[in-house]
């Protein structure tokens, strides 16, 4: 798999990345601890190299299995980790006062059983906290040796510049894929504009532009897709036209939906490194096969020409969520 770089200070990862929030959380029952293990080194043997966690994914449980899975090849991997959450619970609100950081890099680094996090995010804007303070923060423990690069997560433009001048940040990890291109209109050409990488995550729509969920899907009570807007049973019935697109353009291209929704990105920027999650091997596979499947100008133009004419129905976050975001 080939190699790209995010951010202007030199952190190098695999094209592709492997979101592991899912084996722990956030999208129905944890997935059996042997079974998450092997997935995460059966990535690694496919050429993956950069693993996206953070504390509050379980919370905590996350960290501990991908800094077990890791151990026989720690020295070859990009391990990204996030702080911002009060207690590292979601629910408890934010909290990124410098004091709380330091105690979550201390907290991470022996759950993901290391001696250096290799990119450290916040995980969401805390207003509370000036980002001058939190970006000092984070430059003081890179300082110290105990980060390597610094990111940040769904913040707004303001935020992410800002951060920046005090100590440059490397991603910025934000939601995007083909159904949904709001980065586009702003993060896209201010992160061209500083050097800073972007790491999508959802990039295929959680799940939905695989073409596995239709208006008939039922989703476990623990699945967060059961309170998401944009999953509820009539906008997923509204949204299929999109999910057709991409059949008909795999079919031409003998490939899969969930392949040509990752070849549209990575064919958008050559610092874009998409983080797309699995539970299953044969996932993780047709995932990883998409870095072979190439979208010329004719396809690329295809598809947005036919965009253009598709409305994607409904929030991709609960309006609670949705105020955490963009900041």
């Amino acid at each position: 798999m080939n190699r790209r770089l995010l951010g202007s200070v030199g952190l190098e990862v695999s094209e592709l990345g492997f979101g592991c929030m899912g084996l722990s959380f956030g999208y129905g029952p944890a997935t059996e601890k042997n079974t998450a293990l092997k997935l995460i080194r059966e990535a690694y043997d496919l050429g993956i190299t950069f693993y996206d966690t953070a504390e509050a994914y379980g919370p905590f449980e996350n960290e501990k299995l991908l800094g077990e899975a890791v151990k026989p090849f720690r020295d070859k991997v990009v391990l990204a980790t996030k702080f911002g959450f009060k207690d590292g619970i979601p629910g408890k609100g934010l909290d990124s006062r410098p004091e709380r950081i330091r105690e979550v890099a201390e907290a991470s680094l022996k759950r993901l059983n290391t001696d250096v996090i290799d990119l450290f995010y916040q995980h969401r804007v805390d207003l509370n906290v000036p980002i001058e303070e939190v970006a000092g923060t984070v430059q003081d423990l890179i300082v110290e040796g105990k980060v390597k690069y610094f990111g940040l997560s769904e913040a707004g433009m303001e935020t992410l510049r800002k951060a920046h001048a005090v100590q440059p940040v490397s991603a910025l990890q934000s939601e995007y894929s083909l159904w949904w291109r709001e980065p586009e209109q702003e993060i896209i050409p201010t992160l061209e504009d500083l050097g800073i990488g972007l790491v999508p995550f959802s990039p295929l729509g959680k799940g939905y532009l695989t073409g596995k969920i239709n208006d008939k899907t039922e989703f476990d009570d623990n699945d967060f897709r059961k309170i998401v807007p944009r999953f509820n049973e009539e906008n997923r019935k509204a949204n299929l036209a999109l999910v057709d697109l991409l059949g008909a353009i795999a079919l031409d291209k003998e490939a899969t939906a969930a392949q040509i929704a990752l070849a549209w990105l990575l064919e958008q920027k050559p610092w874009i490194v998409p983080i797309p999650g699995t539970t299953k091997s044969h996932r993780l596979q047709e995932n990883s096969s998409s870095t072979s499947v190439k979208l010329d100008a004719s396809d690329l133009a295809k598809i947005n020409e036919a965009l253009e004419r598709i409305d994607i129905q409904g929030a991709r976050y609960p309006e609670q969520m949705q105020k955490l975001v963009n900041k």
